[in-house]
């Protein structure tokens, strides 16, 4: 069976409508003249949302805008609390059954939560329960083919096998919008679920409520206890159609003596709403040819904002007009980079774009209503809240690219956002990994604070920055977290006390360059030299005898035995082990080559890195390692900059070599085409990056090493009107190195391009050559950015 397509692409265009929601879909303009031209609906046409739902990636095929608040998509197949890892975005490739659609997701997050208020359309018999996979029709679950299944950026569409019914997903920022065509003359029915949930374990759900109000509209709200503790989420919907009846039922009842209270039962409630930690909704409509349009507003502040956000967003229920404004939103965001390559790599960029281009996420109400970490309500004043901040990812290149693409209102907003969460974190501290305004406390690090240096250090203002630098220190202060008052009085973190000391002591000490670059161009030389004293702290955990970081106890001296392969618990590392953390200096790679007795060094212990034989059982338990080249792992974000290093020994022919080998055995345009979890636009902003030719090995340098390129020609299409055009001249599988770069014509005798020399615009070309006449990538050229050649 052939997909239907949406009218939207192959009608008229509904203009008036169309109009007014693209000034609500999301919360910065389209670029004047936005249209979904030819060229736009090619780059349209090259995102594979797919790409990513398959293993290791994470990622949802579903239907949501740029940075929007809602991400209605699938949920497949509901697994034991101890598997929830694989459906951290509730979508799996490989699965056959959907239980529903839900408004919430994560894009390739590394931890499971979200999927909130599902809702699954049913023709003919009614089950309340999901069922067993295994045992078709057992309950409210459908098959699905994935013959009968269509995505593109703002749309999601599949034949639901076992009720015969064609379902479509569109959204606006904070509205999902479905369009649910049922089999002529049969009952039609809509069941919501509130139970149901990624991450899903017994009891997670603390309270919800679901009612219909006189004029049919249906609100409600739960309250969980998933990744996020006590995160409050409200809804509201309405039906294209008349309700013809509903039934509310809890099917997990307050214990009957429970303060004398009759309870509820697993039969239909006869009134009008219902409260309970169980809860599932009815609604029947009458058979009929016209198909069931259904608008669902999101709200993390009250039932009421769900509804005024609605009102706001989509007043009515024209399905192809909501549609067709997110196509155009989307192209407008694919189109700020052109680029010219194969169509496999055209495939995997546009995507690696699109994936970008999801997180952080609106997390506040028409009226600038949202909830902070004191899980209260606050108003924001001149900026939109976002959320959602996979900031130990996304720090290294998600964010960089966003200052380079939008580098106003968006950082803008989002470093505000972190500054109010800070202001209202009940500890002080600016967020961590922050889900829809709340502290999940997940990972390590105060990574923040390179988010917000990397801003002010990139000329980005439109926040108080003495409020930030003062929150930046703040966080790096504060003694109870991560083992920081041990970092603070010994210069690292001591593993008897922390299991994750070595990583902590790396990864703390970049995170201090940053305030010090921050405070030194803030003249605020006090707080500079402070920092940049910490800094220095990771050669604390470098063991000069034998070239590795290592854990180092409190009492002064190193721990053993020691093993460089040892990763997971007991290995004194996150997510890793010393092969990969033993270069996490990217603000002091000289520093690194001095201790290890010269550039020949580095290169050496590199080389053995990535030829490693291992053996991937020794992994099997530690479940964020993935995507192995010997001891790299593409799949874990600490070795993103490492191919990039032998370019601060000199051997930039080292750095094209790896990163071909990493580019073409990491990403493929499939389901299975991300080796690890996308994490919120952080491998595929590496991919978007390295493609290019360049890569932020240290935020806040205001550098990007070059590496080589990867598409034949690109044109960035920059906010401030210019047009940074980029060529690699012969570029072919043969022709894999470089021979000369020039920069606005003129030749380039550095391993780096500066922040200032990309926002000018103009051009960079490469021109590219076999291995023997790649005369660039052997002439002494100046190294990039380090602490110690200052």
């Amino acid at each position: 069976m052939k997909i239907r397509q949406s009218s939207a692409l192959i009608g008229p265009l509904r203009l008036a409508s169309i109009a007014i929601l693209l000034t609500t879909l999301a919360w910065s303009p389209l670029p004047a003249g936005a249209q979904t031209n030819a060229a736009s609906m090619d780059r349209l046409a090259a995102v594979d949302p797919f790409i990513g739902t398959g293993p290791e990636g994470h990622t949802f095929p579903g239907a949501t805008l740029p940075f929007g608040m809602v991400q209605l998509s699938p949920d497949t197949q509901i697994r034991p609390f101890k598997q929830s890892y694989k459906w951290a975005s509730g979508y799996r490739y490989e699965d056959s059954t959907i239980l529903g659609f839900s408004h919430t997701h994560f894009s390739g997050s590394g931890h499971s939560d979200l999927g909130d208020f599902l809702v699954q359309p049913i023709s003919g018999e009614v089950r309340l329960e999901p069922g067993d996979v295994e045992k078709p029709m057992s309950g409210y679950g459908s098959r699905f083919s994935h013959k009968q299944e269509h995505a593109e950026p703002g749309y999601y569409a599949v034949d639901l096998q076992d009720y015969g019914v064609h379902a479509e997903l569109t959204a606006t920022a904070r509205v999902g919008v479905h369009r649910y065509t049922f089999p002529s003359g049969k009952p039609a029915h809509l069941l919501m679920d509130l139970r149901s949930s990624i991450y899903n374990y017994p009891g997670k759900v603390l309270w919800s409520r679901l009612r219909v109000r006189e004029d049919g509209t249906v609100t409600g709200m739960r309250e969980t206890r998933g990744w996020a503790p006590g995160r409050q989420l409200y809804f509201a919907m309405r039906f294209s159609q008349p309700l013809l009846r509903h039934s509310l039922y809890d099917r997990e009842p307050l214990p009957v003596e429970y303060k004398g209270f009759k309870t509820p039962g697993t039969s239909p409630e006869d009134t009008q709403a219902v409260e309970g930690r169980g809860l599932i909704a009815v609604f029947d409509f009458e058979p009929g040819s016209s198909p069931l349009v259904l608008k669902v507003a999101l709200s993390s502040v009250s039932e009421e904002g769900a509804i005024a956000n609605m009102n706001a967003e989509v007043p009515g229920f024209d399905f192809d007009a909501v549609h067709a404004a997110a196509t155009s939103m989307w192209a407008a965001k694919l189109g700020t980079i052109d680029l010219s390559a194969s169509a496999d790599v055209r495939k995997n960029l546009y995507t690696a774009l699109y994936h970008a281009m999801m997180s952080p996420n609106l997390s506040m109400d028409v009226d600038g209503s949202y909830r902070a970490p004191d899980n209260q309500v606050h108003h924001a004043d001149g900026f939109h809240f976002v959320s959602n901040l996979s900031l130990w990812d996304t720090y290294r290149a998600e964010q960089p690219l966003m200052t380079l693409l939008e580098p106003q209102e968006r950082t803008s907003d989002l470093v505000n956002s972190m500054l109010a969460s800070q202001k209202y974190s009940p500890f002080g501290v600016l967020p961590i990994w922050q889900e829809q305004g709340l502290e999940t406390w997940c990972m390590i690090g105060y990574h923040a604070v390179p988010e917000i240096a990397d801003a002010y250090m990139k000329g980005i203002r439109g926040f108080d920055a003495d409020q930030a630098l003062k929150a930046m220190v703040a966080s790096a202060t504060y003694a109870p977290y991560g083992s920081l008052g041990s970092y603070m009085k010994l210069g690292y973190v001591p593993v008897d006390h922390d299991d994750e000391a070595a990583s902590k002591t790396m990864e703390y000490a970049f995170d201090d360059w940053t305030i010090a670059r921050m405070a030194d161009a803030m003249k605020r030389p006090d707080v500079a030299s402070e920092f940049a004293l910490r800094a220095g702290n990771w050669r604390n955990n470098f063991n000069v005898k034998d070239g590795f970081v290592e854990p180092r106890l409190a009492s002064g001296t190193y721990r053993v035995p020691f093993d460089p392969a040892k990763a997971g618990s007991g290995s004194g590392f996150t997510e890793g082990n010393a092969w990969q953390y033993s270069w996490y200096q990217p603000q002091d790679v000289q520093g690194l080559i001095d201790l290890l007795g010269g550039k020949q060094k580095l290169v050496a212990k590199l080389d053995a890195m990535f030829d490693a034989k291992i053996d991937m059982k020794d992994y099997a338990a530690v479940e964020d390692i993935s995507g192995m080249i010997g001891q790299y792992i593409h799949g874990n974000e600490p070795s993103h900059h490492l191919a990039y290093l032998y370019d601060y020994a000199g051997e930039p022919m080292r750095t094209q070599e790896r990163l071909r080998h990493i580019v073409e055995s990491q990403y493929r345009p499939a389901p299975d085409g991300l080796v690890g979890n996308d994490d919120l636009g952080q491998m595929s902003a590496w991919l978007i990056f390295t493609s290019l030719g360049f890569y932020p090995v240290a935020p806040s340098s205001n550098e990007y090493v070059i590496g080589r390129p990867f598409v034949s020609e690109a044109t960035l299409h920059l906010p401030n009107g210019k047009k940074l055009h980029i060529v690699a001249d012969g570029l072919s599988d043969q022709n894999a190195y470089i021979q000369s770069v020039t920069l606005n014509g003129k030749p380039l005798a550095r391993m780096y391009l500066r922040h200032e020399e990309l926002l000018a615009g103009g051009e960079v070309r490469f021109v590219m050559s076999p291995k023997a006449e790649a005369t660039w990538s052997r002439e002494p050229l100046e190294m990039p950015f380090s602490m110690s050649k200052q």
